[in-house]
């Protein structure tokens, strides 16, 4: 039975890591991309390959792809994590805090795709999901950089899906609200109509979904697991 390979970048802590547990107990082989050595450490407890570096960086991306080729021959999933871009009042980023805002929360999704998805129409196949946010189209002052550059990554990947949708190559964005591997704050959960912070748990399970064929008819969208926070018609 051919085994199937799923690929989690920023897969070290919180969201990125609870993915990687849920895809293991799905079955899937594990390949982790971290920028500290949690990614590794976790990669060798689910029995798959992990490296440490940056998703800004295609030569680190580069060499968790040809390691996950070399180990299984394939990749049928790509998850796209990320870290923390810059915050600060809309006009006081600089320059340079809007760039690196693109890199934290829009090019940490095209550079793995390019490297995956010959891989994947190869194969015939494949799912790509990016944990994005709640934010994507009611964007929240906090969090500036993150909200404008993730209205762009649902833009691209409408596009994507568009274009590989039939190669059966799919792409979904997950938009989390506020979830518990952050801090709690009083005044965040009050503004939540379920009341509470969601998992990472709760997260990790739409994707699950969104990686298998369970979630196969299933491409170019954006699904809010925010508790009622955003509402769409």
């Amino acid at each position: 039975m051919t085994e199937s390979v799923a690929v989690v970048t920023a897969g070290g802590s919180g969201m990125g890591a609870g993915v990687a547990r849920r895809l293991a107990q799905e079955g899937f082989r594990i390949a982790i991309l971290s920028s500290s050595g949690k990614g590794e450490a976790l990669a060798a407890e689910l029995g798959g390959v992990g490296v440490t570096g940056s998703n800004q960086s295609v030569d680190d991306l580069s060499r968790l792809v040809d390691l996950t080729m070399a180990r299984w021959g394939r990749i049928d999933v790509l998850v796209n994590s990320a870290g923390h871009g810059p915050r600060a009042p809309v006009l006081d980023l600089t320059d340079e805090e809007w760039h690196r805002g693109l890199e934290v929360y829009f090019l940490n999704v095209v550079r793995p795709t390019r490297l995956v998805t010959p891989i994947m129409q190869r194969q015939g196949a494949g799912s790509i999901v990016n944990i994005s946010t709640f934010a994507a189209f009611e964007p929240d002052p906090a969090f500036p950089t993150s909200g404008v550059f993730r209205a762009g990554l649902a833009a691209f990947t409408k596009l994507f899906a568009d274009r590989y949708a039939p190669e059966n190559i799919r792409m979904n964005n997950v938009l989390p609200g506020f979830i518990d591997s952050l801090p709690e704050k009083p005044e965040r959960r009050a503004g939540i109509p379920l009341g509470r912070y969601g998992s990472v748990a709760e997260v990790a399970e739409v994707v699950a979904l969104l990686a298998t064929a369970r979630g196969g008819y299933i491409t170019g969208q954006n699904i809010r697991v925010d508790g009622g926070l955003t509402r769409s018609v």
